[in-house]
């Protein structure tokens, strides 16, 4: 297929992940040179869990986060708009929950889950600051939010250096191991093309989140943000 181009088509990026996905998570462990798991592993802590708790793990893709959430004693669901990535975590992870959807329109009541989180995947939503109210609309009133994303390196020959690991050194992998290697051209560009930590609080303080912050993980390469709902 071309590269999808950052319009974001949705049905463009759902073919693109659907046909990613079987090498999804192998893709991620190379790419992140196992950064992935560390990072996962702050972003389970941000949503400090407790038994029961009732979690909506939006663009889930195969699961991995989902199944680290259920396994720190979370009824989580996992929800993405990839056909071919819930096929592939409902293989993987067939004591799980998953749901087919859409970000920007969740099929979820109001005031559904105790936490909302989203990992790699706010960027490529079509509208992501719609998707940030509806996040807002199916957590309960002093609900958490926590989205992992790649973010902007605060250190600017950091940030050189990084783009140059994306634009030269990235390539290289995904040519030899993706079975669709013009779809991580797109990431890398959608990576790049995202806004910086302080531009995306402000996006979710105008969603109505309340008690924005972030954290810098990897010098800046991925940030966690945190927010709660108002009461």
């Amino acid at each position: 297929m071309s590269r999808a181009d950052l319009e974001k088509n949705p049905k463009d990026v759902s073919r693109m992940f659907n046909e990613v996905a079987r090498k999804y998570d192998l893709m991620n462990v190379v790419l992140t040179g196992g950064l992935v798991f560390p990072w996962r592993k702050v972003t389970t802590a941000a949503l400090e869990i407790e038994p029961g708790m009732k979690i909506l793990d939006i663009a889930a893709g195969t699961g991995s986060s989902t199944a680290q959430y259920a396994a720190a004693g979370a009824d989580v669901i996992g929800c993405d708009f990839s056909a071919g990535m819930i096929e592939e975590g409902r293989r993987r992870h067939p004591q799980l929950k998953f749901v087919t959807g859409d970000a920007t329109d969740l099929d979820f009541a109001d005031n559904s889950f105790d936490a909302t989180t989203i990992s790699y995947g706010i960027r490529n939503v079509s509208d992501p600051r719609k998707a940030l109210s509806e996040m807002l609309r199916v957590t309960k009133p002093g609900g958490k939010l926590v989205v992992c994303e790649f973010s902007r390196p605060v250190n600017q020959y950091f940030f050189a250096l990084y783009k140059f690991f994306l634009h030269r050194v990235m390539p290289i992998p995904s040519k030899i191991l993706s079975s669709d290697a013009p779809a991580y051209d797109y990431l890398m560009e959608s990576i790049l093309d995202w806004p910086d930590q302080c531009k995306f609080s402000q996006w979710l303080r105008e969603a109505g989140w309340e008690n924005v912050e972030y954290k810098n993980l990897t010098g800046g390469i991925v940030a966690i943000h945190r927010a709660r709902k108002p009461n």
